[in-house]
C-alpha cells in the first residue's frame, strides 16, 4: 500500500490563528503523521485575522475561480495557501471576500454571533471539496474539526458518494468545546441542500444551533471524538445517539491513538497495539 492520505478541515491552525484549542490540536497532529510517514492535506478558511503579508499567503490561481452556491446565491471561491514555518506544511486557505475578510472570526465588535456563520461555514464546507477536487487528491481519511466542518461528512456521503476521489475516504468529526448559544433561521436546511439530500436527512439540524451541527457532523460521520474539555462536552454527547464517541485525552500521547485510529479504520495494517482509549476497540467497517 501507499502513504496513507490524511485531510485535516478545520477552523484555524497555528500559527496563522489561534482563538481556541483547535488551531494548536490541528497544528501538532498532522505534523506527526506526517513524520509517521502520512501525507497530509490542511484546509482552513482564510479570517480577516490572519495577516496575508507577515504570514506569505499568495493565491493559487488554478485552484481558484469558481463558484459556490450557498441558497439562491453563488459566491466566489479563491484558494490561497502558505507554509507553516519549520515543517513541511502546507495550509490552503478557503477565502471569499463577503464571508471572510472581516476583522474577527465568528462574533462582531460587539461579540456578537455572525447572522451568516450558517453560510460562511456552508461555503467554506463545500469549497474544501471542491478544492480537493481540483487537486485530484483522494484522501483515504477526512479529519473534520469544530462545527465550521460539520458538513462535510454529510456531502462526502451523499452527493459525493460516488466521486472516485471520495467514495472510499472515511470520516472522523472531532467536537470541541466551541459551543454558541445562536440559533439560526429556518432557511439552513434549503441553503444546507445538495444532490441527493432528502429533508429526512436533515433532521438533526432542525434546531438549528450548535448541537444540531455537531449531531448532523456525528451521525454521517465513520468515528466521532472529544477533544479538550471533555466533561463540558459530556452533557452533548449522551444525546448523539447510536454513535460510538471516542475521547481522546490530549494530555496523553493522543497523536498515537489518532495514528492507530486512522490506520485501522483505512483498513491499514497497525504494527502495535492500539494505544490510549482506543485499546481492545475494534472499528465496525461501513
Amino acid at each position: 500500500m501507499g502513504k496513507l492520505r490524511i485531510l485535516y478541515v478545520a477552523s484555524e491552525i497555528n500559527p496563522f490563528l489561534e482563538t481556541s484549542e483547535v488551531a494548536e490540536f490541528v497544528r501538532k497532529l498532522p505534523q506527526a503523521m506526517q513524520e509517521k510517514g502520512m501525507e497530509i492535506r490542511i484546509l482552513v478558511p482564510r479570517f480577516g485575522l490572519i495577516n496575508e503579508r507577515k504570514n506569505r499567503l499568495h493565491e493559487v490561481v488554478r485552484l481558484s475561480g469558481i463558484n459556490i452556491s450557498v441558497g439562491e446565491e453563488e459566491k466566489p471561491l479563491i484558494i490561497k495557501v502558505a507554509s507553516i514555518p519549520n515543517a513541511k506544511l502546507q495550509v490552503y486557505f478557503i477565502d471569499n471576500e463577503d464571508y471572510f475578510h472581516r476583522k474577527s472570526v465568528f462574533h462582531d465588535k460587539e461579540n456578537k454571533f455572525y447572522e451568516d456563520n450558517d453560510e460562511r461555514a456552508i461555503f467554506f464546507c463545500k469549497g474544501v471539496i471542491e478544492t480537493v477536487r481540483k487537486l485530484g487528491w483522494s484522501p483515504d481519511i477526512v479529519h473534520c474539526n469544530d462545527w465550521i466542518t460539520s458538513f462535510i461528512p454529510l456531502y462526502l456521503k451523499t452527493t459525493y458518494k460516488n466521486d472516485p476521489l471520495f467514495k472510499n475516504a472515511k470520516t472522523v468529526f472531532t467536537i470541541y468545546n466551541n459551543s454558541f448559544t445562536h440559533k439560526f433561521k429556518t432557511d439552513i436546511l434549503e441553503k444546507v441542500k445538495m444532490m441527493d439530500i432528502e429533508d429526512a436527512m436533515l433532521g438533526a439540524l432542525k434546531t438549528a444551533d450548535f448541537e444540531g451541527f455537531v449531531k448532523l457532523g456525528a451521525e454521517f460521520s465513520d468515528v466521532v471524538s472529544t477533544a479538550g474539555d471533555n466533561k463540558k462536552l459530556e452533557g452533548l454527547v449522551k444525546k448523539i445517539k447510536e454513535k460510538k464517541v471516542e475521547t481522546i485525552d490530549k494530555d496523553a500521547n493522543y497523536t498515537e491513538s489518532y495514528y492507530n485510529l486512522y490506520t485501522e479504520l483505512a483498513g491499514y495494517l497497525i504494527p502495535y497495539p492500539l494505544s490510549g482509549n482506543f485499546t481492545n476497540h475494534r472499528l465496525q467497517r461501513r
